[in-house]
């Protein structure tokens, strides 16, 4: 694909501050604009923002992108608008998604057809289309226009700040956005002892999991022995439905590489490595084009800025593998090893690639270093609760209205994102609870939706922040079986090193089917528990120890869902087939043989045009004929 950056044919000549300052100087306005679009105001020019997400290209965005940019041509109005590829817009479910530029009309599901009605009425004679349908109603029954919805305006972005609104590939583009300021200031202005103090004093803590301190981890490899420093980046992003860090690759790049070179600076290396996994081709290719474009521009490699000092990044993909985005096992990969995790101490920041001092963070990390360092640890303390500051970004997924990333200030509650941000429950069911913190998370019922996301927050309920998914369930959500499929995964992905994960874990799997087919014991559910606290106590690596949450915790708050499963062999919530009980309406069965010929078992008879029957000793419980019915006739309990 190619970028807007590459189309203008910018400069290619190695950058120097002063140069920095031009691009600047030249392009704020351009970027102000669009980002005065998101508050409502007056920007300087009119552009058309296409969503170039991967959710978004998936839906065809790249096509929708081409007829905009040739029907500007063909009308003759490029001299009055533009097409810009930008990064992911975050409401992913409403994808292609447009927004026009300075009008903040937000276009949703743009297809060819649309997209040339865009250019030929919108832009061409003003006149917004009925088509633009991103609308909500507000309390007082005002239609609250695409900008002021919710979903927007209760987000504050700071790792996300540029993703949806540059050209990702556009070193220019991200420049003038404040790019590459907080290097110069790091190269030229502080001392690196000062830059730690910053990072600590701001209480940046991981994204990726585990909520470490992000200055304190920098410190120890600072202060680590050893001539030789590495700097890496997780974008090992492996939980099902996540996609916070793969967006901030895909969207702004540039924020990543800065960061990187940054903690060069300070901890004193010379290279650094962004670990990708190979299911993110998008991602890597932008990446790899960015880091091209920052080598050519001078900064990356030697002498960045005149400065002396050298650095650069190198990418490594990785093979798939879940338990890869755990540290020590991903640092395996990267040497060419198995990814297998090993015991610590001794830590990454003593001893991590090739044995030498590792600063390792995930790519949400990377992204809130270079504004916290220019606007300042105040400015971002004072965002988010008292231990768990700034903001976090949330991959919203499940029964909500609205799914997509968000970034919303820590402390925020579940209630608010789930029915502020996400719209509310698609299918009108009751709001039932929510799993945080991806497979090896917990599950937050609808009784605690009040209370703070944060890291101290959700553990204390037994869940986990995690990287950042969120799942949303409504009351039709079977949580057995919810613990059951999350531990599947964990069970395929255990790389089987400990024992405790290897077979601890599978053996909570088979006790699991078991309750799902109606084999349950009264028995079973303390043995969960017994199982679940000793793998969580005794695993070697972070897969293992969280691996039993999705059950502990569905347990803890939903214990009575076990107990109808195990003692009346029901369902509650009709997930589990080996549980229902099919049967026949007759005054809806009109006697077509469809259920007939669609069940594998043979276990219905009846007469053509008469009604049917469903002989229960010979069922096999797999909701075939209920599939197959044209008429409703046919009831699961």
């Amino acid at each position: 694909m190619k970028t807007n950056s590459e189309a203008a044919g910018d400069s290619r000549a190695v950058l120097d501050r002063a140069a920095l300052a031009g691009i600047r100087e030249a392009v704020r306005p351009v970027i102000e604009g669009r980002l005065a679009a998101r508050r409502g105001a007056e920007p300087v020019r009119r552009e058309v923002l296409v969503c170039h997400g991967g959710s978004c290209v998936s839906c065809h965005a790249v096509p929708v992108a081409d007829v905009m940019e040739r029907v500007i041509g063909e009308r003759g109005l490029a001299d009055r608008a533009r097409v810009v590829r930008v990064g992911c817009m975050g409401l992913c479910d409403a994808g292609p998604l447009v927004l026009v530029v300075p009008d903040g009309v937000y276009y949703p599901r743009v297809n060819e057809s649309l997209a040339r009605r865009i250019v030929e009425e919108h832009l061409g004679a003003g006149t917004v289309l009925d088509e633009a349908e991103l609308t909500w109603e507000g309390p007082g029954g005002e239609v609250l226009r695409s900008r002021e919805v919710p979903f927007f305006a209760r987000q504050l972005k700071i790792a996300l700040r540029n993703c949806g609104v540059i050209d990702p590939g556009s070193l220019e583009e991200y420049v003038a956005a404040d790019g590459y300021r907080a290097l110069e200031k790091v190269l030229f202005e502080m001392e690196p002892g000062a830059v730690l103090d910053e990072l600590k004093r701001s209480g940046l803590r991981g994204r990726g999991g585990a909520g470490f301190p992000a200055g304190l981890k920098w410190q120890f490899v600072r202060d680590a022995r050893g001539d030789v420093r590495y700097v890496v980046c997780n974008a090992d992003e492996g939980d099902p439905g996540a996609f916070m860090d793969r967006s901030i690759l895909e969207g702004d790049p540039f924020s990543v590489i800065e960061a990187m070179t940054i903690a060069g600076r300070v901890i004193g290396s010379n290279q650094g490595y962004v670990y990708v996994r190979a299911e993110y081709p998008l991602a890597i290719e932008r990446l790899g084009a960015a880091l091209d474009r920052a080598r050519q521009a001078g900064l990356l490699g030697c002498d960045i800025l005149g400065s002396g000092f050298d650095f650069d990044v190198e990418i490594r993909i990785g093979a798939g593998a879940f338990v890869c985005g755990e540290e020590t096992a991903l640092m395996h990969s990267i040497e060419g090893k198995r990814g297998m995790p090993r015991p610590r101490p001794p830590f990454p920041a003593q001893k991590g690639l090739w044995n030498r001092p590792t600063l390792l963070n995930n790519v949400e990390t990377w992204a809130n270093v270079p504004p916290i360092l220019l606007r300042g640890a105040e400015w971002y303390a004072a965002i988010g609760t008292a231990r768990s500051k700034g903001t976090k970004v949330f991959a919203l997924a499940g029964a909500v209205r609205n799914t997509g990333l968000v970034e919303v200030p820590m402390g925020i509650s579940l209630r608010e994102v789930v029915e502020e941000l996400g719209g509310g429950i698609r299918s009108g069911l009751p709001f039932k609870a929510a799993q945080s913190g991806g497979p090896s998370g917990g599950c937050v019922p609808a009784s605690a939706a009040d209370v703070p996301v944060d890291y101290e927050s959700l553990q204390e309920l037994g869940a986990i922040m995690g990287s950042g998914g969120l799942i949303v369930m409504d009351e039709g959500t079977c949580m057995v079986e919810l613990a059951r499929f999350f531990m599947e995964f964990i069970v395929d992905e255990s790389c089987g090193k400990c024992p405790p994960c290897r077979i601890g874990n599978r053996v909570m799997l088979n006790v699991l089917e078991r309750i799902t087919r109606g084999e349950g014991r009264e028995e079973d559910l303390d043995l969960l528990e017994r199982l679940g606290d000793h793998i969580r106590t005794s695993s070697l690596c972070g897969l293992g120890q969280t691996g039993p949450n999705p059950v502990l915790s569905t347990l803890r708050h939903f214990r009575q869902e076990y107990e109808v499963h195990v003692r009346e062999r029901r369902c509650p919530a009709g997930q589990c087939r080996a549980l229902l009980t099919y049967t026949i309406v007759e005054e809806l069965c009109n006697g077509c043989h469809a259920c007939t010929k669609a069940c594998p078992a043979g276990a219905i008879a009846g007469e053509l045009k008469h009604v049917h029957r469903i002989d229960q000793d010979v069922c096999i419980h797999c909701g075939a004929c209920l599939n197959a019915c044209p008429t409703g006739a046919i009831e699961a309990r």
